[in-house]
């Protein structure tokens, strides 16, 4: 059985194949790092998390290709679209709206620049995806003529590190049961932006591949089927796996999203209800049926998903009920199935998850009810830790909630209040104003409760979970001339209860300044200051009570850009900063690195190449750093401790309809003898990966 497995994908791939057309051109693949997209959200959300890690985002990069290929009409662009392209801040959308609203239909692309906080840089960076095309949209297509037209995309992507981790040694204690190779595959068709299907599947390093656990190839298997503005009443299906957003986030926001970050205005959640899911996540997506119906001003979305998550199952034998009880002690996120014990988790628990989102829309506001109705098939212990008291327990979770935005000229109200089974009301609300040609404020609200409970909130705060939190955030964006920005925010927080490694109430603030400086599309330089503090534990050896102390993180940023040239791109950056508390008391630390991106015209080979220093005193004084990497791989490491960091990509787009990439990176570090923890430990002072990847488009 399993031998005739790789001849079952084989065989469905030539199916897909079979049903639609080759195209006799040539596509590209798209060269995000040219669009100057900004990548500093990435940056920001990492630099609040205690990990690095490598990023696949494909849901947002393959909605971003799709509006390459079919731009946006600007003249009939809803907020929701604008919001999907994922390129403009939460106050120049709604500027562009009061400004459509006001003027009428834009007659030419040069027309934004009268719109309030639409400089050249950033018109540049929306003019691939946007068009001012007076053509409604076309329901009349058939599904057999888009599975025929539509474009077809094969991605094959290895990677692994060189030198040998622990968890691959024969004298693990708890070894990796698969090979030291991450592969990943995905198959997708798109029509424009209406209809999109495909499959991914991907494996992990060290995890089984056609043998033991995956005798069927890959530990994670996805595919998808998406139908949008099929009619003018089918707006939205879906089946399969999908994303789902529903209001603010307090319920339900599967996918990535954005937290706190240099775009300072950038705090409201939008968006369609329902969108493909193409990522390799394996925790956070829906897998079932959705759907949404258009009926005039009202909207009518409706879901159910089934899919097993991974967690530890405590089974209780009762003789005298004759079954099993069976109580989930834990679940875990982690997605990886490497040992044996990581393997008996995977899968264990099944979750079933319900729900629908009425919405009532009109030209330039909106409110809607949400509601969503979880289920496990077993049920879950309240964790021993005090910190966790008032985190869900049982099998059954009902949240219900409703959102609402208004848009009055340049000003937008925005926010959602939600109510879970417990009886916990959690709140948001959000103000975004265009102050002035050059004057941009935000402000937002949050009101989480300690003991609400949701299994998919994920609203804008800095816990991100929704809950056990209070706070209040101020954005402002001043643009004194048109080469200049200066972006800041300040939040401050409380969390009324106690939070992981943190044994008491406690609060904290943080502000973020940027001044940039941008002359068309040649140069680039900001200056950036960040300062964090917030609470963690002091552990006290003699009375084994832990105190609760402020940890200061404050970091300084300098960053250039130069265009030399059509095909040469320099950057520069120096971060510099420090980590100041009783524990470790004053870590100091330094990171330096060149980029060198070229790109020549013409010819099918280009590269890019990054050289850094870095130098700290601990992983409390690190400094993230966005990576070019593979298309659609995005990485963000963590540098820290003392040494070097050195990474070369070369793609070769010679060959018709075929992208082939290639990528080394190494880390050395000269304080340390080891890299990682448990089965990721590699003994030695330097880290090394190598990757590939090839993209076939027809």
């Amino acid at each position: 059985m399993n031998a005739s497995f790789p001849q079952k994908i084989i065989s469905l791939f030539a199916f897909f194949f079979c049903l639609c057309k080759i195209s006799a051109q040539t596509t590209d693949s798209l060269d995000f790092q040219q669009w100057s997209i900004p990548f500093d959200w990435i940056e920001s959300f990492l630099q609040d998390t205690d990990s690095e890690g490598t990023f696949d985002f494909n849901t947002f990069f393959d909605q971003l290709e799709l509006y390459a290929q079919n731009p946006i009409n600007l003249n009939k662009a809803t907020e929701e679209e604008l919001y999907d392209l994922g390129l403009l801040s939460d106050v120049q959308i709604i500027n562009f709206l009061n400004y459509r609203a006001q003027a009428g239909d834009l007659i030419a692309i040069y027309e934004l620049q009268a719109v309030r906080g639409f400089d050249l840089q950033t018109i540049r960076r929306i003019l691939p995806f946007i068009s001012l095309d007076a053509k409604s949209k076309q329901y009349q297509k058939s599904i057999t003529s888009m599975l025929r037209e539509g474009q077809n995309e094969l991605y094959v992507r290895w990677s692994r590190f060189l030198e040998q981790q622990k968890g691959f040694r024969v004298d693990a204690s708890n070894p990796y049961l698969g090979d030291p190779n991450q592969l990943y595959i995905r198959y997708k068709h798109s029509y424009s932006n209406k209809l999109s299907y495909g499959i991914t599947a991907e494996k992990d390093r060290g995890e089984e591949f056609f043998k033991g656990s995956n005798p069927n190839g890959f530990d994670f298997y996805s595919a998808h089927i998406f139908l949008r503005d099929y009619t003018p009443w089918l707006k939205e299906i879906a089946v399969g796996d999908f994303s789902l957003n529903m209001g603010q986030g307090l319920l339900a926001l599967t996918g990535f999203s954005r937290g706190k970050g240099a775009q300072v205005n950038s705090i409201k959640r939008s968006g369609p209800i329902l969108k493909a899911y193409t990522s390799v996540n394996e925790v956070n997506f829906m897998r079932g049926l959705g759907s949404t119906l258009k009926l005039g001003n009202v909207e009518f979305t409706a879901f159910y998903s089934t899919r097993g998550i991974d967690g530890n199952i405590i089974a209780q034998d009762t003789t005298d009920l004759d079954e099993d009880l069976r109580f989930i002690s834990s679940l875990d996120r982690s997605g990886l199935h490497r040992t044996a014990t990581e393997i008996a988790k995977k899968n264990s628990i099944q979750l079933q998850s319900i729900g629908g989102v009425i919405k009532y829309k009109i030209q330039n506001a909106h409110i809607a009810i949400n509601a969503i109705y979880n289920q496990l098939d077993g049920d879950l212990a309240r964790p021993l830790a005090p910190y966790a008291n008032f985190r869900f327990t049982g099998n059954q979770l009902f949240g219900v909630s409703t959102d609402y935005s208004y848009i009055y000229k340049n000003i937008n109200f925005f926010g959602e209040t939600a109510y879970s089974e417990n009886g916990a009301l959690a709140t948001l609300n959000g103000l975004l104003v265009g102050l002035d040609q050059k004057v941009d404020l935000s402000l937002f609200y949050r009101y989480y409760p300690r003991n609400y409970q949701s299994f998919f909130a994920a609203p804008l705060g800095e816990i991100r979970n929704g809950t056990n939190e209070t706070g209040i955030y101020m954005g402002l964006e001043i643009r004194p001339h048109p080469n200049w920005r200066l972006a800041a925010y300040i939040d401050m927080w409380e969390n009324p209860w106690l939070r992981f490694n943190v044994d008491a109430p406690s609060q904290g603030h943080e502000y973020r300044v940027r001044l940039t400086y941008f002359k068309k599309r040649k140069f680039e330089a900001y200056v950036e200051l960040r300062d964090e503090v917030k609470a963690i534990n002091l552990p006290d050896n003699e009375t084994k009570l832990n105190q609760v102390i402020p940890n200061r993180t404050f970091q300084t940023r300098i960053h250039f850009g130069n265009k030399v040239s059509k095909a040469l791109e320099l950057r520069t950056r120096l971060d510099v900063g420090f980590a100041d508390n009783q524990i470790n008391a004053y870590q100091r630390g330094f990171v330096l690195y060149q980029d060198v991106i070229y790109r020549p015209i013409g010819f099918p080979l280009s590269c890019t190449t990054r050289f850094a220093i870095f130098d700290t005193d601990s992983f409390s004084a690190r400094y993230y750093s966005f990576e070019n990497n593979l298309i659609y791989a995005f990485s963000v490491p963590a540098y820290y401790n003392r040494g070097t960091r050195f990474y070369f990509n070369i793609r070769y787009k010679g060959i018709r309809n075929l992208t082939v990439e290639a990528r080394y990176d190494q880390t050395f570090w000269t304080n340390e003898d080891s890299f990682g923890s448990g089965g990721e430990e590699i003994d030695g002072q330097t880290r090394s990966r190598v990757s590939a990847q090839l993209i076939y488009r027809f």
